[in-house]
């Protein structure tokens, strides 16, 4: 990553705000703009850190800002700590202390071991935008305080970006959360996020989520949760792909085959210009004719199904991962228009009906059979068709893609019940 300093503005230089907010040094909003508030909060920390304060982030500074992203700082243990001492010197709580550290004994620490230190806000933010970068800083962060969340690298994106797994739970039956399959609905993936996070946190303290104990949910089942199908779309559509990236210039020249489409608030494929939703062998090539006669026959920023099902990394890669576990019901969450589809053609896998229905209920969401015109080729699709078992897609939100920040409360207020409706229901 390119140092960042003055003038520069983007989803890093928003990185840089947060974080130096969570370390109580950003007096002002965090805008992505990279001016003299920030400057100024910038050389503080710097000092502090016993840094260069030439006010520009650069390897050093990053080093000593990650901490405030990932959400944790590891410490060595010196003679006569305790985790009381620990946890009243860095504003955490003895829980999130055993609860990051289960291997050690709380009685006995290892005088020159590592200790995980929790800090007290949550790992996963909501009031910035997201990239694969800051996927990776918090799948890093919600590991390290939560042990129990376990991660995998399921496959890559074109550009080689990791695409995560992050499983919860112990029971026999397997869920699946995916989102942002589409570029420019990466609002959802926070919601998963935080919905992963508080779950954890809920487990951890022996609490309870919605209404439901957060130990019966990690017994009786297993969440994987996928939150970022398509992370070089994502960073597209966000701003951090550099405009002299050769990705950047590929995407932004199959956009001029449709100008129609705003670029880059309008993408939706992944890199190469294919939309990974449609990129599934349910009903492919019925989904190759009517996009087709509908303009979109070529790469572009939506709705080309691409040379064939599976050409992409991201589409395949998720279609191994489903088919090598034995998944009793799957969500694809997407945006926009607050309604909750379940069927696939005439597939109406067992319970899929009660399920959605309950789901709407929870929600508010209508539930409603697909359109005909975007009734293909989808993961859904796929997924029922495939499995005969419940495979939802969540429109979340109103408005225009991609839904803005502020929405973020209530649309994750709406879906919470879902999230856990979709472990308590599901057989």
């Amino acid at each position: 990553m390119d140092p960042v300093r003055f003038g520069a503005q983007g989803p890093f230089v928003s990185y840089v705000q947060l974080a130096l907010d969570r370390a109580g040094m950003m007096p002002g909003p965090i805008d992505g703009l990279f001016g003299p508030q920030t400057e100024k909060a910038v050389r503080i920390f710097q000092t502090q850190e016993g840094l260069n304060a030439d006010g520009i982030v650069g390897p050093a500074t990053r080093l000593a800002l990650t901490p405030y992203l990932v959400g944790y700082r590891s410490l060595p243990i010196r003679v006569g700590d305790t985790f009381y001492q620990i946890a009243r010197s860095y504003g955490t709580t003895v829980t999130a202390l055993i609860t990051a550290n289960p291997d050690l004994d709380p009685t006995n620490l290892p005088i020159g071991g590592t200790v995980t230190v929790p800090f007290s806000f949550r790992t996963v933010p909501t009031g910035v935008p997201y990239t694969a970068f800051l996927v990776d800083q918090i799948v890093t962060g919600l590991t390290a305080r939560y042990p129990f969340i376990r991660a995998t690298e399921f496959g890559r994106s074109v550009m080689g970006r990791p695409l995560h797994a992050l499983c919860i739970g112990r029971g026999p039956t397997h869920v699946l959360y995916n989102a942002a399959h589409h570029a420019n609905e990466w609002i959802t993936t926070p919601v998963l996020l935080r919905f992963l996070e508080e779950y954890a946190a809920a487990y951890a303290h022996n609490g309870s989520l919605h209404g439901q104990s957060a130990s019966n949910l990690f017994d009786s089942t297993t969440l994987t949760v996928v939150p970022l199908v398509n992370p070089d779309g994502v960073d597209l559509v966000t701003g951090a792909l550099p405009n002299e990236s050769p990705f950047f210039i590929n995407a932004q020249q199959l956009a001029f085959n449709y100008p129609a489409v705003p670029f880059p608030d309008g993408w939706k494929a992944n890199i190469l210009g294919v939309d990974l939703n449609l990129n599934y062998p349910a009903g492919w090539e019925e989904a190759k004719k009517i996009k087709e006669s509908q303009g979109y026959t070529r790469p572009g920023p939506r709705d080309y199904v691409g040379p064939a099902p599976f050409s992409e990394p991201e589409s395949a890669a998720l279609a191994a991962l489903t088919e090598a576990h034995s998944y009793r019901l799957t969500l694809s969450y997407h945006t926009q228009g607050e309604v909750i589809y379940y069927k696939y053609l005439d597939f109406q896998p067992p319970y899929a009906l009660a399920i959605g229905q309950a789901f709407s209920r929870a929600s508010g969401y209508a539930l409603e059979q697909t359109p005909y015109e975007s009734g293909f080729a989808g993961y859904k699709d796929w997924f029922i068709q495939s499995f005969d078992r419940p495979g939802y897609t969540i429109e979340a939100g109103r408005g225009t893609n991609p839904l803005p920040l502020d929405d973020f409360d209530s649309i994750y207020r709406d879906n919470l019940g879902i999230l856990v409706q979709g472990l308590v229901l599901v057989r």
